[in-house]
């Protein structure tokens, strides 16, 4: 075998285990007992040290010296290879398995502290979080910025200082468009119980209609819904609340996005570099356009109401259009996962501000909670009325995801380029989309983003299927008309 073979072959076994890591973490969130979270800290631990090393092993640097693959895949796999590995061997491995193990715990403490509305009780393990990250951080960047090392890992080649040049921009009319907005007459909100057996069974529909295979995913529920895994196994969770099944529907949407990716990209790759989504925001792109511009458009939420009808029975919305106006009702809100299209990203921007300056050491564990209220409320208007939808509602830094949070809004700004190139190929989109047939669309972004997987870096993935640079004026563009349209502006 050739060095660029032994190469891959080591990759592929080290993919494999990575899954099975990855699919420890999905038991841990969906049905493992609460009491064994102290055991799988400790095995979390045992295979975050295997992959480490074998991530960081001196013959990987060997093959990588001697690789000559002649084809532009080899040399795709080489790049990420290569990039992975010099990484990896910055992070000392007793660091690693650290990590691994104290955000396993952190993430059971984050959940009974949210539970309980106790921040207090979540302060040490995110300090310990926190200081571990930072290590690591330090450790990445090599002098260099610590915030940058992170979102390294979940937006490649792009830095904290672009993002916050791209957020500045939005920021603006953002603000106005929201101020335009709950100006106006808020829209009707749904009102009544709705069953919640019905919904995981509508849900399930929804994965169906826009090409989850069931054949290679299962739909389970979570406290935080979340996409798992890769090539033949790709799992998704969602929530369901008796007295909102958007929240249910809409999440099953957003992570059949993510799990389209996955199941779309070429086989070939399986197990490999190049063989999962290239980076968060990319993956975002993904789970924002089916559930923003396709999944809340005027003409797929026509046959929603449709659906809903027929599972709910009348449930007191008089019509599609009045239908439509509801799903894409804006309100005052503290929840991330529940905000709207106009609000989202301000949400985001809160959140890559704080972490970016617990990173930097600009803000202390022991402030966090007063900094994100005094944000919130300037931001926002109102103030935070407990914990749990604050500084305690989400699960990232629980579990050391700092850099994460902006490739949420940078998926929005993804999704907006190639919602206007989708509208171009994809002519008659809003009449299939009226008929529940997502097909043109989830077909045309398999075929120019989702087979592709790691092949492209994720700017190239986005300007080759969109045709233009990466910007946030598209997205911006379809927000104005959208919500401008909806509520007369």
């Amino acid at each position: 075998m050739s060095a660029y073979d032994d190469l891959m072959a080591f990759q592929r076994e080290t993919s494999a285990l990575g899954e099975i890591a990855g699919r420890l973490g999905w038991d841990q969130e969906t049905v493992m007992p609460r009491g064994a979270a102290p055991q799988r800290a400790e095995e979390m631990a045992a295979i975050e040290a295997v992959l480490h090393a074998r991530r960081s092993d001196p013959r990987v640097a060997e093959w990588l010296d001697a690789a000559d693959p002649q084809d532009a895949v080899g040399q795709a796999q080489l790049r990420e290879i290569r990039r992975s590995y010099e990484r990896t061997v910055k992070v000392p491995a007793d660091l690693a398995t650290a990590i691994a193990r104290v955000t396993s715990a952190a993430q059971g403490t984050w959940a009974q502290a949210r539970a309980d509305e106790d921040v207090a009780a979540f302060l040490p393990a995110l300090s310990e979080v926190v200081a571990l990250k930072r290590e690591e951080g330090a450790a990445l960047a090599q002098g260099g910025d610590i915030y940058d090392a992170m979102v390294e890992d979940y937006e490649p080649y792009t830095t904290g200082s672009q993002i916050a040049e791209i957020f500045d921009h939005m920021r603006p009319r953002l603000v106005a468009l929201r101020a335009a907005v709950l100006d106006k007459p808020a829209s009707a909100e749904l009102t009544g119980r709705f069953d919640e057996l019905v919904q995981m069974g509508l849900s399930q529909k929804l994965a169906v209609t826009f090409g989850y295979d069931l054949n290679t995913g299962r739909i389970d529920k979570a406290v935080h819904p979340f996409s798992s895994g890769s090539g033949q196994d790709v799992r998704i969770t969602t929530r369901t609340t008796e007295i909102d099944p958007f929240n249910c529907f809409y999440s099953t949407i957003h992570e059949v996005g993510h799990a389209a990716y996955e199941q779309g990209i070429d086989p070939a790759y399986a197990l490999s570099p190049l063989g999962r989504g290239v980076s968060m925001g990319v993956h975002e792109s993904q789970s924002r356009i089916y559930e923003n511009q396709l999944g809340r458009s005027r003409s797929f939420t026509g046959w929603l109401f449709g659906q809903m009808k027929d599972a709910f029975g009348d449930f007191g919305i008089a019509d599609e259009d009045a239908f439509y106006a509801t799903v894409n009702g804006v309100h005052n809100g503290y929840i991330r996962t529940e905000a709207d299209e106009v609000q989202y990203n301000l949400h985001i921007m809160l959140r890559f501000d704080l972490e970016r300056a617990l990173m930097a050491g600009d803000l202390q564990v022991g402030d966090l909670e007063t900094a994100w209220n005094d944000r919130f409320k300037a931001d926002f208007g109102y103030a935070v009325d407990k914990p749990s939808n604050g500084c305690l509602q989400d699960v990232h830094w629980s579990v050391g995801l700092f850099g994460y949070f902006p490739t949420y809004s940078l998926g929005n700004v993804y999704a907006g380029c190639l919602y206007q190139a989708l509208r171009t190929a994809v002519p008659d989109l809003d009449t299939q989309l009226a008929n529940g047939d997502t097909s043109g669309a989830t077909t045309w972004l398999r075929e120019n983003v989702q087979q592709h997987g790691g092949f492209y870096t994720p700017r190239e993935t986005i300007q080759r299927a969109s045709g233009i640079e990466p910007g946030p004026d598209p997205l911006l563009g379809y927000l104005e008309q959208k919500f401008g349209a909806l509520f007369d502006l």
